[in-house]
């Protein structure tokens, strides 16, 4: 066995991970590759060919880095485990009237759970990915930080890792920009992989069509919620709309036309299958309430803690105080805040650092 270990390495056959696998390979570590079947979409009927990281290309092309590079490689099928978890949560959210983000969930409960299954049953001391982030520690405990490239950071969807997680975790990525990852590419000798496009689709939603997949997926739905209400702020109808699961916070496209000025939704209400729009302006919270937390950087939220949180995955984040109260952080916002969306992750930043994050139960302004 290499002195530096041996690591398991999640391959997509992206350029990423497939640069990870060769950076840690060059480094001296003993490599064992291998690719997660997640999702079918051709079984799900999907208006575009299968892409990304469960096609049968992104598997040979895993697969061929391996042999090239000469470490084993292997290919598991999660597709049930990953099924009845990410996305079934991602429908029930939608039904929920809140907006998922099946990227973290997966991440949290599905693949590094995967990783550290199969990393103990092939006697690997490690497991690493293809993200732009950087593991760091201080006072005993692990935490993520930013990345390098800071147009491809990815903490924010790590947000759910445990300690256990990041203890065995290694993201070599995460000190280098994405122009600096093809250029390795190119030095290790792969043109075409130097070349490869991204993917910033759902795995089993290629096409981007979150809504023609629930139709898909839940017989009967578009018959069942069609012809619910928009309303105004006062509780005024202003018209009839699809259904209220195809719809979320902020959204201004695709709502139908007639309005004199341009309309946001600003709240959804599942139980009347009421969609309620306003303008820009009614989108504006001030606070919101953060659910099933999990603490990275501290073991506990020291008191009058100030952070940078951010809503969602391209947010800049709005400086912030937080406070936890039983199970919940309560966070109130320096500045205003527009398009919360509940569903989505909230993620609470110390320059750099991430103190943890949770899912966003619900917003205000008080």
């Amino acid at each position: 066995m290499s002195k530096k270990g041996r690591v398991l390495v999640a391959m997509s056959g992206g350029i990423d991970s497939t640069v990870a696998a060769m950076m840690l390979h060059e480094q001296g570590y003993e490599v064992v590759g291998i690719t997660m079947k997640t999702w079918d979409y051709a079984s799900a009927g999907g208006s575009k060919k299968e892409t990304g990281c469960c096609s049968l290309d992104s598997i040979n092309d895993a697969r061929q880095v391996a042999v090239n590079m000469g470490f084993h490689h292997f290919i598991i099928d999660i597709r049930d485990e990953f099924g009845d978890y990410v996305i079934d949560n991602f429908v029930d959210e939608y039904l929920a009237g809140r907006t998922p983000n099946p990227c973290v969930l997966c991440n949290t409960h599905i693949k590094w759970s995967a990783l550290l299954k199969r990393a103990d049953a092939m006697d690997c001391e490690f497991i690493a990915t293809g993200h732009y982030a950087v593991i760091k520690e201080a006072a005993g405990r692990k935490y993520i930080s930013k990345g390098k490239d800071e147009r491809k950071d990815q903490s924010y969807v790590l947000w759910g890792l445990s300690q256990q997680c990041l203890e065995r975790s290694r993201f070599p990525l995460g000190n280098y920009t994405k122009p600096e990852i093809r250029q390795m590419a190119r030095d290790f000798g792969y043109e075409e992989l130097s070349k490869k496009a991204e993917s910033y689709e759902i795995c089993f939603v290629p096409d981007n069509d979150y809504r023609g997949f629930l139709k898909r997926r839940v017989p009967g739905l578009e018959e069942k919620v069609q012809g619910g209400h928009f309303v105004n702020t006062k509780g005024e109808v202003l018209g009839t709309h699809e259904g209220y699961p195809f719809y979320t916070i902020g959204q201004r496209k695709g709502l139908g036309g007639g309005f004199k000025t341009p309309k946001f939704v600003t709240e959804i209400i599942p139980e009347t299958n009421t969609v309620i729009l306003g303008e820009l302006d009614d989108l504006i919270r001030n606070g919101m309430s953060v659910g099933q937390i999990n603490l990275m950087k501290y073991d506990a939220l020291p008191e009058g803690m100030e952070a940078v949180t951010q809503v969602r995955y391209n947010d800049p984040g709005t400086l912030s105080s937080l406070a936890m109260e039983g199970d919940m952080v309560h966070v109130n916002f320096f500045a205003h805040v527009r398009g919360i969306a509940p569903g989505q992750s909230a993620v609470f930043y110390e320059g750099d650092d991430v103190i943890g994050g949770g899912i966003i139960l619900g917003s205000f302004v008080s």
